[in-house]
């Protein structure tokens, strides 16, 4: 990668380094999570932005890195709620409900993640592959549900045998299904997911769901 020269900001915008990159990255975001990776137009994030083509490569390299950087900063704002989910008073059954209902709300909140994570899969994972950021950032989640399991077990509550990623896959792709799919799954069956009129009847289903599964009685098993 080549690198590029801090060009000179345009007359009249003094700003700092911190708020630019943030600004392009939610442009950005918007770009890509609208056009795809392959139809987003570097030049074109530069206009919404009142930057240059020239800035965006100073600050990020280019246009796959400055993908990258989208994707961590989407994987960034799930991460930091997670981290900050207090369920250590709550007993297992709640605190694995309130998990996934964390989830349901930032998914429907962020439909922009959606669309980024599902044009990252189609790409193969290329962009998180190669990010030591997103390679190393695992997910707080994970080590929240394990305590919980491990808690719900010592009680008795809890007989799925399942781990933590195999109960993150579950709760993440009811709600990852529920957004992206939302317009295919309404021409086919009639019924919107995403209407506000059945969201805590969904909300609650998930959580539902999930207990029903872990606290299963398995003595015929």
């Amino acid at each position: 990668m080549t690198s590029v020269d801090e060009p000179a900001r345009p007359a009249g915008r003094i700003r700092d380094a911190a708020r630019t990159k943030a600004e392009i990255l939610d442009v950005a975001t918007q770009e890509f999570a609208r056009a795809g990776y392959d139809g987003a137009r570097v030049d074109e994030i530069a206009a919404r932005t009142r930057t240059t083509k020239r800035m965006i490569y100073y600050y990020f390299g280019g246009k796959a890195q400055l993908f990258t950087a989208v994707l961590e900063h989407a994987y960034g704002v799930i991460r930091r709620a997670e981290q900050e989910l207090d369920v250590e008073h709550l007993d297992p059954v709640a605190a694995i409900r309130r998990l996934a209902e964390l989830t349901f709300d930032h998914h429907e909140q962020h439909p922009d993640f959606i669309r980024l994570v599902g044009i990252e899969n189609i790409r193969g994972a290329e962009h998180i592959a190669a990010s030591e950021e997103l390679g190393s950032i695992g997910s707080p989640a994970l080590e929240v549900i394990g305590r919980i399991l491990d808690a719900g077990r010592e009680s008795g509550l809890f007989t799925a045998d399942v781990d933590a990623v195999d109960l993150h896959a579950l709760i993440s792709s009811f709600c990852f299904f529920r957004v992206a799919n939302r317009h295919t799954f309404g021409a086919l069956f009639g019924r919107d997911l995403v209407a506000s009129g059945r969201r805590e009847h969904y909300r609650r289903m998930l959580g539902d769901m999930v207990i029903a599964y872990l606290t299963a009685d398995r003595t015929e098993d």
